[in-house]
């Protein structure tokens, strides 16, 4: 059996503030009102709902800005990534969304969630790779990250050095 409820807070994959969804009983007593991020959608709730809304609204217009500025400093930021290999060419290891999150940190001092990252899974091999970020209210980024050895980041800076 669902029960409304109107969403005080935003819920990923749910709603926004301001909006009455249906959503199972257990859901709701369990997760949502427990932890105050919904309400029974009663007739007191529906005099909030508007409210909800003007406020979200207000918000979204402040996160788009924010994210539109962020996505202008990650859009076509390159990151370089050194990992070992062995005598095969085969990393150690992998470059994870973790350690993506921290190039950009170490880069750019912004600081992102894991699950901004369009990364199904982890890379596992050298080269270069594009990775969407997904920043709120709809607003994405794309930067490259090259994988390189450490012998090939060792000739590189050789090679920048010699030019």
């Amino acid at each position: 059996m669902a029960q409304k409820l109107l969403l005080i807070e935003d819920v990923e994959h749910l709603g926004r503030s301001g909006e009455i969804v249906s959503v199972r009983e257990g859901f709701a007593r369990n997760f949502l009102v427990p932890k105050r991020f919904a309400v029974p959608a009663d007739k007191s709730a529906l005099r909030m709902q508007t409210r909800l809304q003007e406020e979200r609204k207000k918000k979204a217009a402040v996160e788009r800005q924010e994210a539109e500025s962020t996505a202008k400093v990650l859009d076509g930021l390159v990151l370089t990534s050194i990992v070992k290999v062995d005598h095969e060419g085969h990393m150690y290891g992998s470059v994870s969304a973790h350690d993506v999150i921290e190039l950009i940190r170490a880069q750019t001092n912004l600081t992102l969630e894991k699950r901004a990252l369009l990364l199904k899974q982890p890379i596992k091999s050298t080269g270069v790779h594009p990775i969407d970020i997904k920043l709120p209210e709809g607003i994405t980024a794309s930067i490259t990250l090259k994988v390189m050895t450490e012998e090939g980041a060792a000739a590189a800076a050789n090679e920048t050095v010699a030019s």
